[in-house]
């Protein structure tokens, strides 16, 4: 019929086996094969526990709960701090952590790589990003690069006394194949850049333009003062901001979502 959209269906996973994670918020959870990898967040206090999710083990039957599978990998390294809000992307079997809250106004700036290959993590250094670390900000890979947006930073050296700012400010993070040697870069971008936030969230995803694909970032919602429900679409190639006109039945602002790119949608 014209007009009616294709059926998505809910399907509860029950029954987990293995070391199942605890009740939590502000973690973050990236796909690897056939593996979620969870690192964080908190609930009476913030965690620094990784675990990993086997979707290969679950076994979906028509109208059936699913039985899937946690495990707890024997981690080593350079394991950073528990923390919460911090930005994580997956590059093949590589994972990269910026950023997060440690306690209540105490934020870290730090950079850490996770070889899921072998389960160690690793801390970079990279060339020190500008207006100190940010928690509850973006943080995506487009094609090469890593993009992070937004967040908010304390203007306080004291943490006990917390100045929150929400910020606008765009990095890219250049992630060179095999290589851990990175530097931050503050792009010069075109166009009205969305108003400052946190907690919001931001996907990229390639159209084709005649014979060739570009990329572009969609930043959605967020926090500032008040909870957000715009959308704004920055155009890689040109590094230019737009604010597409959306229409439909539109979401309600919110924050501290989630929003991930499947096919086209």
């Amino acid at each position: 019929m014209a007009g009616v959209g294709p059926i998505v269906r809910w399907r509860k996973v029950s029954a987990a086996t293995g070391n199942v994670p605890r009740s939590r918020h502000g973690h973050k959870a990236v796909a690897i094969k056939d593996l979620i990898v969870v690192f964080g967040g908190g609930n009476e206090g913030i965690v620094d526990e990784l675990h990993v999710f086997n979707t290969s083990k679950c076994y979906f039957r028509p109208f059936a709960l699913a039985t899937c599978q946690w495990f707890l990998p024997a981690v080593h390294g350079d394991i950073p701090p528990g923390c919460a809000a911090f930005g994580m992307l997956a590059e093949n079997t590589r994972v990269l952590m910026f950023g997060g809250m440690l306690e209540y106004g105490k934020y870290s700036g730090d950079l850490y790589e996770l070889q899921a290959s072998r389960w160690e993590w690793k801390r970079l250094k990279p060339k020190p990003a500008r207006n100190g670390p940010c928690p509850w900000h973006s943080f995506t890979l487009v094609g090469q690069r890593a993009f992070l947006f937004g967040g908010i930073t304390n203007d306080s050296d004291d943490p006990k006394n917390n100045i929150p700012r929400y910020l606008n400010d765009l990095y890219t993070l250049e992630l060179k194949p095999n290589s851990s040697t990175m530097c931050w870069d503050i792009p010069n971008t075109y166009g009205q850049p969305p108003t400052p936030r946190e907690s919001h969230s931001a996907v990229a995803y390639q159209v084709l333009d005649g014979m060739i694909k570009k990329w572009r970032l969609l930043v959605y919602g967020g926090m500032s003062g008040n909870r957000l429900g715009d959308l704004w679409q920055l155009e890689i190639d040109t590094m230019t901001w737009i604010k597409p006109i959306v229409s439909g039945d539109l979401p309600a602002p919110r924050s501290l979502h989630s929003a991930t790119v499947i096919g086209n949608r």
